[in-house]
């Protein structure tokens, strides 16, 4: 069988240093089953970088692609630059049939061009949606508007749609019903190992002790400090419960305009319960933490199937969701679900607080075995095989 080249353009690169896409094409260059597929991965650097052109890892070419800091339009450009790179490398390498998959909708109103020249090479153009870039807080008026545009020209322009939330995908055919767009759904995955630090471990007990933070007796909070991610609902209600248990926050809020304005809100610096602890980016540290916590709260309205959910469903033995349809779709009953209602989450802190260990751990259960089933990386990284090469070419 002939060699299915596809090439990935949108994350910032490998090896991964951050989450969401980074971490995906991770998994997918690391866990490849079939010989029949190679990898071509687009790696952001800045200018200044010295670095050779190419690099192999994870048996993927990775190519390094040079773009200035000009701020938000730096992801266009450098989403253009991999494009130019991948279509110039068909060109000069032959590759029958290749496959572009472009990771998010930013580049839009430029697609057409890059979508004429692969379609005369024979090649097809595959977009992952992403979630719902234009409702973000963090962006201007101007800026969202951007967005919009650019999702439905992506999506008018792409040969096929991979979902990562059946959510999304139903968004799409229904607001975008007049391309009458070809989608699929595959889901994001989950590391599903346990860490392989002890409780015990010096790590463990430091960062415990630098923090005054005890086990299980810890609510638990991982993700970008950002409004749609309902840290304000969050933060409020913890304060208005009665447990005496602590709130952990693992997110970066350094020089965070968002954080002060959090504060004169709420005054949660007046709370001894309530602690912001920077960053974790030691994985099996962060794993421990999560599988030490009591519960995990979860406020994410914005986007499709979310890493941060699944890691928390695989390690944590309590979830406490905001109640919207992605979470619900990737939870279903392995957790609780909580509204923006006044009182809704601090009633729903207090009677997990005092919910009999049984039926925790049958919550616990529920969630290991939705991420176990339903997405393992293993599982994800063979769906998207055969969507790239069929089941036949998925044969070693």
């Amino acid at each position: 069988m002939e060699t299915q080249n596809v090439f990935i353009v949108g994350a910032k690169g490998i090896p991964a240093k951050y989450g969401g896409y980074e971490s995906f094409v991770e998994q997918l260059t690391k866990r490849k089953i079939s010989d029949n597929i190679r990898y071509f991965v687009a790696c952001r650097r800045d200018l200044s970088d010295n670095k050779s052109d190419t690099f192999m890892y994870n048996n993927a070419t990775c190519f390094n692609v040079g773009v200035p800091n000009v701020g938000p339009a730096r992801a266009i450009l450098y989403d253009l630059k991999a494009l130019n790179w991948s279509i110039k490398y068909i060109k000069e390498h032959n590759v029958s049939n290749p496959i572009v998959y472009v990771l998010a909708c930013r580049i839009g109103p430029f697609i057409s061009k890059y979508k004429k020249q692969l379609k005369q090479l024979g090649g097809k153009l595959y977009v992952n949606p992403d979630g719902h870039e234009w409702l973000r807080a963090k962006w201007s008026k101007p800026v969202r508007e951007y967005w919009k545009i650019s999702e439905k020209l992506m999506v008018k322009h792409a040969d096929l749609l991979v979902c990562d939330s059946k959510n999304i995908e139903k968004y799409i055919k229904k607001e975008y019903k007049k391309y009458m767009p070809n989608t699929t759904f595959i889901a994001y995955g989950a590391d599903i190992k346990k860490s392989n630090l002890a409780i015990d471990s010096p790590e463990m007990e430091h960062w415990y002790k630098k923090f005054e933070i005890k086990p299980q007796n810890y609510y638990l909070i991982v993700g970008r400090f950002v409004p749609e991610n309902n840290y304000e609902t969050m933060i409020k209600e913890f304060m208005d419960s009665n447990t005496q248990k602590d709130l952990v926050i693992i997110t970066n809020v350094e020089k965070n305009k968002f954080f002060d304005e959090l504060k004169e809100k709420t005054h949660f610096n007046e709370d001894a319960r309530i602690k912001f602890v920077g960053t974790v980016y030691d994985q099996e540290l962060l794993k421990k933490i999560r599988e030490n916590a009591f519960a995990y709260l979860h406020g994410h309205s914005v986007g499709g199937t979310n890493p941060s959910l699944l890691e928390a469903l695989a390690s944590t033995r309590m979830n406490l969701l905001f109640d919207i349809g992605f979470n619900r779709e990737v939870a279903e009953d392995s957790a609780l679900y909580w509204t923006k209602n006044k009182g809704n989450l601090a009633n729903l802190i207090g009677k997990v607080d005092n919910m009999d260990k049984k039926v925790i751990d049958e919550f616990s259960e529920r969630s290991s075995r939705r991420v176990n089933e339903e997405y393992s990386w293993f599982r994800i990284v063979g769906k998207y095989e055969k969507l790239f090469i069929g089941p036949e070419g998925n044969e070693k």
